[in-house]
């Protein structure tokens, strides 16, 4: 009787820290999900905000362009 209840508490023993293992595994992974899924989002918000800048710039430079070569036409007549 005795070694089996022995048994019964180095089991729980066992059990118990394969749990805290198992639970502290899960964390871990679900802050990695965590981190991967921040990081992407930074990414996509990086690249729109880049073609953003890209398309404010382009149209900029072609807005110039126009109002350039229309002074130049309205000087010259």
């Amino acid at each position: 009787m005795r070694q089996s209840i022995a048994e019964l508490e180095r089991q729980f023993v066992e059990d118990a820290v394969e749990d805290r293992e198992r639970a502290e595994a899960l964390r871990r992974h679900a802050d990695l999900r965590t981190r991967k899924r921040s990081l992407d989002k930074m990414h996509k918000n990086g690249s729109l905000r880049f073609v953003l800048l890209f398309v404010i710039l382009l149209g900029t430079a072609v807005l110039v362009t126009v109002a350039m070569f229309q002074t130049l036409y309205i000087v010259m007549s």
